[in-house]
């Protein structure tokens, strides 16, 4: 609280906040509102497909778009790309609204909700990029800091706002439908303040000399960069391995959340959906708090061990986890078993990025970042894709979780014997690390 009333003295940085606050409630709204509709809707129940096209639609934008954003962010004016985009997501806000109203669960939903994403994807990062042309430089740290938190939390009421609205209105399409539009509305909003800045004010400022190339050829540079961030990754064990334990921890956290969603739809509470709804809400917020646990468990581990030994640890924990309260399928175990899955996953996240700073030259650090950026989230929708065609319309399937359980203990091992070898200096046999690289969960 201190660091924010500090930051929002600067008049232009509160209106910059003041978009991302309200665009960011939007987002939650948006996403509750599929969310709900795809999965929790009263009239019909969710299949493996299902889920597999809406990761794929949720994690796409970022996966594609996210490397080419910072092209046109870096050639457009800032607050124009703020101003247009936020309408231009209201304006496929109400078609995706349209599309619910008519209770198509098809493909011109996903593409309407793409759409919305793909969108979205330039408008938050830009708000990155736009941030220190309105924060003082010795400011800059605490306003990286309570943005994106506040404007998750935003994002999060918004999200439990939209579910109140959703099941006030019966969980049907209409709803769900009426729960877009005020999203759209909260697009329109962030983009009428977005305009009261100048449209210089954001940036992007060339220094002479400096303007930026063809845009076929930056674009090019781009490919060129992730094809370089993937060969010197192949040709150094520590960071392949890094990426390795994340891809596959990834991968088998998208088979798990398919198999949550559909477990909680039409296996526990088959005959209704705001109940089933209200329950994975409660299953949300617990997660959230081992989510956040991570950050406080990791540090004072990598103290005491090396960082590849937590890694490998939080993995096997992963899988033993997975065996012993997945295998339960029982709703209140399955409480301590998203608290736990998400503080592993998180606490691998954050090691392996601390790995990736300290062992990647600097010279392809951001490329490799990129590329790791595309692989996490491709790994996410892959395991969703891949179970598709073997779970159970009810998600019941001790086979699958058995065979989840056994993945994360093979990656935790594998893991551990690729990247023996490649321990760095500052990972050696002592354990020691980096405390403050290693307590930066917001990198992942």
């Amino acid at each position: 609280m201190a660091d924010l009333r500090s930051v929002l003295a600067e008049r232009d940085f509160r209106r910059l906040f003041s978009v991302r606050l309200i665009s960011q409630a939007g987002d939650g709204i948006v996403t509750a509102g599929v969310g709900t509709y795809v999965f929790f809707n009263a009239s019909s129940f969710p299949s493996p497909s299902a889920a597999a096209a809406a990761f794929t639609v949720l994690y796409l934008p970022y996966s594609v778009i996210g490397p080419f954003a910072g092209v046109l962010i870096d050639r457009w004016s800032r607050r124009q790309i703020l101003v247009f985009s936020a309408l231009l997501r209201s304006a496929f806000v109400v078609l995706t609204a349209a599309v619910m109203a008519s209770g198509d669960r098809g493909v011109p939903l996903y593409v309407a909700v793409l759409l919305v994403l793909g969108v979205n994807r330039f408008f938050l990062a830009s708000l990155s990029a736009a941030l220190p042309h309105v924060v003082a430089e010795d400011k800059l740290v605490m306003a990286n800091s309570v943005s994106p938190t506040v404007g998750g939390i935003v994002g999060a009421i918004g999200g439990i706002a939209a579910l109140g609205l959703n099941a006030a209105t019966g969980d049907t399409e209409r709803g769900a439908a009426i729960t877009l539009l005020v999203a759209g509305c909260c697009y329109v909003a962030a983009s009428a303040v977005a305009a009261t800045m100048r449209r210089d004010l954001l940036g992007p400022q060339f220094e002479p000399g400096t303007e930026p190339g063809p845009l076929l050829g930056e674009v090019g540079a781009v490919v060129a960069d992730l094809v370089g961030a993937a060969r010197y990754t192949a040709q150094h064990r520590g960071p392949a391995s890094a990426l390795g334990a994340t891809g596959a921890g990834k991968f088998l956290f998208g088979i798990l959340t398919v198999v949550s969603i559909l477990l909680y739809r039409n296996y526990f509470y088959p005959s209704s959906a705001p109940v089933a709804e209200g329950h994975v809400v409660l299953l949300a917020a617990v997660s959230a708090v081992g989510y956040g646990c991570a950050a406080l468990v990791v540090p004072p581990a990598t103290r005491r061990l090396s960082k590849r030994a937590v890694i490998a640890l939080l993995l096997v924990a992963a899988g033993v986890v997975t065996a012993l309260l997945g295998e339960s399928f029982d709703e209140i175990a399955y409480l301590a078993f998203g608290f736990f899955l998400y503080l592993t996953s998180q606490g691998v996240a954050i090691c392996a990025t601390t790995v990736l700073q300290e062992d990647t030259d600097d010279a392809f650090r951001g490329r490799l970042f990129a590329f790791y950026d595309v692989m996490f989230n491709v790994s996410l929708a892959a395991g969703a894709i891949a179970c598709a065609a073997f779970v159970p319309r009810d998600g019941r399937s001790p086979a699958i979780l058995g065979v989840v359980a056994a993945g994360y203990v093979a990656a935790g091992a594998g893991y551990w014997a690729f990247s023996r070898q490649s321990a760095s200096p500052s990972d050696g046999g002592s354990g020691t690390s980096k405390p403050s690289a290693a307590a930066q969960p917001s990198s992942s």
